[in-house]
Order: structure tokens, then C-alpha cells, then sequence
């Protein structure tokens, strides 16, 4: 509730102006509801309070913390505006506006709407929300009041977050081009921008700020509280650690034979059957006919023994010494890689069972 106090004389003149605030302090600007005033009116200004007069659109007067009898003396500019004859006690009209001019910490702020991007370090799409507080403050008093009187009605006030609606576009542009920067540019993963939360926070109030001191305030402080995105998102990239965990686990060869079994697994579901596995697979000649014997044992039927013949000639396993056809990528015995692997990073070739490239010292991918 409004706490207002006037003193009134008997013609009906204000000649006391004092205005207590809200409780919660959360207003910014406070236009008075009366304007009829003369000589001798005593203004009462709080502390975190100022006052400004304005006449015919223009600033006139400004007070700050204390009380003051009005006269030429101290509205000097008003008074060279106004031609006030009989010693200065003919009433006279001015606009009046409280402003509060202390920080006002706690207000809060997000994006609304996610940004969509993919993440660097396990190439999955998110979709990323911050949220944090800022602090305001009035720095300017007359290029603030010049830039709201438009919103201002008579006997009306503003809030703090009715101002910050004015800015949520500049803030939520600004939020989404410095995370986008820093994930996308920077290579940093969106599980792992939680430990760059101050940093964030002091690029985004640098940038921001400007935007702000156009209208007069100035930004006290600016926190980022958190960056996040949906639970399903977090489980796309969960699923992936997990089967990372486990290839690690294994080893490279391991996981060779592993993808070979993944695929037999499921061609017993599969209407085009185990030739028809190899090919989805993607899975070697040579592998495939060690597991397409025994899977063609166990349903009945017969192999060519011409064409295993022909097949089972060129190339020696380097770990169990089987020979496999020249056409083979792996043992059809062990699943061991027989064809020499080079680096896709530098060209070197991989020595058997390497598990990064002994020149440049890339990750070996059984894959490339």
C-alpha cells in the first residue's frame, strides 16, 4: 500500500509533499497524483529516494534525501519558466516523480525459450535453458525519467520487473550468443559449463550492461544460478558414456568381436536372415564365414567346400596364425584385424593391437 502524505491549506493547496514507498521496496518510480503547488510548499525526500520536477515535458528541479521549502531559490529553473506575480503565492502546476534510487539485488531472469545446439564432445542435439538474478540500479536520473514518462500515468508507480521486461529480449539474445560461443567455439561440453559459471556471468554483465546505461541504470551485479537442458536430452548422452564405459572396458579387439556377435544376435529376428546380417553389419568376409558355418550348422545346411577352399588361402592371422582369404578384414578364428591399419590423422601405419597411432598419437577407430 501506498503511504502518501500532503498537507493542505484552506484554499486547497498542497503545502506538503512526502511519499513513504511500498513496503516490499520493490517500485522504481512513483509519478505524484497531484501537481497544484505554491511558494512555500514544504518536499519531504526520503533516503534511497529522489525528486524530480518536470514542466511542460522538461526537467526542471531535482532534490535528493531531505526536506526543503520551495522557492526561487531552490527551484531556479522553474521558476524562470513560470511567471509567478503577488510575491510568488499564485499556484503554479508541476509534475512530481519519486525515483528510488537504491539497488535493488534479487531480481530474476531466464530464457524462455531453449537454445538448440549440438553438443561438441558427444554430438548430440540439446536444447539449453540458464537462469540466474541481476541487480539495478537508477544511475541516471534524468535520462531514466526521460525515457519512462512515456509509461507513466498520473498516480501510478513501476516496479523493477516491469523495467526488466523492457530488456528481457537484449538479455535472453545476449544469453544464447555468449553459451552458443562458448560451447560451439570453445569446444566446452554443456555437462561440463557448469565450472565456467563465473566467467559466463562476467562476459554476460560486460555485454549487457551497455544496453542498460542507454536508459540510465546500470547493472550492480549479474549471476548465472545454473545451465541445463531436459531430462531426455541428459539420457541421449548418458546412453552414450555407458557404451563408451564399456569399450573401454574391453579393449579394441574385444569390441570387434562384440559388434560381430550384436549383429548375429539379431539376425535370428531378422527376415533377411544371416546374409543379410553381414551386410547391415557391415561385418568382414572372413568373420562372417567362421559364424555363418556354425550358425549354417546349427539350422542344417551346407557350404560350398569348393568355395571355402578358394576363400581359406592368402593371408595369416597375426595372432592365431589361421589362414584367412586375401578379402578378409578379421580372423574368421579370433576376430583379430589381419589387413594393416593406417592413422586417418597423419597416414602412419597402426602396429597390431595399438590402440593410438605411435606417430601423432590419435586414438585408433577400428571403424575407419
Amino acid at each position: 500500500m501506498i503511504n502518501l502524505t500532503l498537507g493542505v491549506n484552506i484554499m486547497g493547496i498542497i503545502n506538503r509533499i512526502k511519499f513513504d514507498g511500498l513496503k516490499n521496496r520493490d517500485w522504481i518510480v512513483y509519478k505524484h497524483y497531484e501537481d497544484n503547488l505554491v511558494m512555500g510548499t514544504q518536499l519531504i525526500v526520503g533516503e534511497g529516494q529522489a525528486v524530480i520536477f518536470l514542466k511542460n515535458g522538461k526537467i526542471c528541479d531535482l532534490f535528493t534525501a531531505g526536506t526543503y521549502t520551495l522557492s526561487a531559490q531552490n527551484l531556479p529553473i522553474l521558476q524562470g519558466i513560470i511567471n509567478m506575480p503577488f510575491g510568488g503565492k499564485t499556484p503554479f502546476t508541476a509534475e512530481i516523480f519519486y525515483l528510488n534510487i537504491v539497488s535493488k539485488l534479487d531480481i530474476n531472469w531466464g530464457t524462455s525459450d531453449p537454445i538448440q545446439l549440438i553438443d561438441p564432445k558427444y554430438h548430440t542435439k540439446l536444447r539449453i535453458r540458464a537462469f540466474g538474478q541481476l541487480g539495478l540500479k537508477v544511475n541516471d536520473y534524468s535520462v531514466f525519467l526521460k525515457e519512462l514518462i512515456g509509461v507513466v500515468s498520473p498516480s501510478d508507480y513501476v516496479r523493477f520487473e516491469k523495467v526488466l521486461d523492457y530488456f528481457k529480449g537484449v538479455i535472453i539474445q545476449k544469453m544464447k550468443s555468449i553459451i552458443a560461443d562458448i560451447i560451439i567455439n570453445q569446444k566446452i561440453s554443456a555437462l561440463e559449463i557448469s565450472a565456467k559459471l563465473d566467467d559466463i556471468s562476467g562476459i554476460a554483465q560486460e555485454k549487457i550492461s551497455p544496453e542498460f546505461a542507454k536508459y540510465g541504470l546500470s547493472i550492480v551485479n549479474f549471476y548465472i544460478k545454473s545451465i541445463n537442458f531436459p531430462e531426455e536430452d541428459f539420457e541421449a548422452i548418458n546412453t552414450i558414456l555407458q557404451q563408451h564405459a564399456e569399450f573401454e572396458i574391453m579393449g579394441d579387439n574385444r569390441y570387434s568381436t562384440k559388434r560381430t556377435f550384436d549383429v548375429y544376435e539379431g539376425a535370428a529376428n531378422n527376415e533377411t536372415g544371416v546374409a543379410g546380417a553381414f551386410v547391415a553389419g557391415g561385418i568382414g568376409l572372413g568373420a562372417g564365414v567362421a559364424l555363418g558355418s556354425n550358425v549354417s550348422s546349427a539350422l542344417n545346411t551346407k557350404q560350398d567346400n569348393n568355395e571355402d577352399n578358394s576363400i581359406l588361402q592368402s593371408i595369416n592371422c597375426p595372432v592365431c596364425n589361421t589362414v584367412n582369404s586375401s578379402s578378409s578384414k578379421y580372423c574368421l578364428e579370433c576376430g583379430a584385424l589381419l589387413t594393416p591399419q593406417t592413422c586417418s590423422s597423419c597416414g602412419a601405419i597402426i602396429k597390431h593391437n595399438a590402440k593410438f597411432c605411435s606417430k601423432c598419437g590419435k586414438k585408433v577407430d577400428l571403424n575407419e
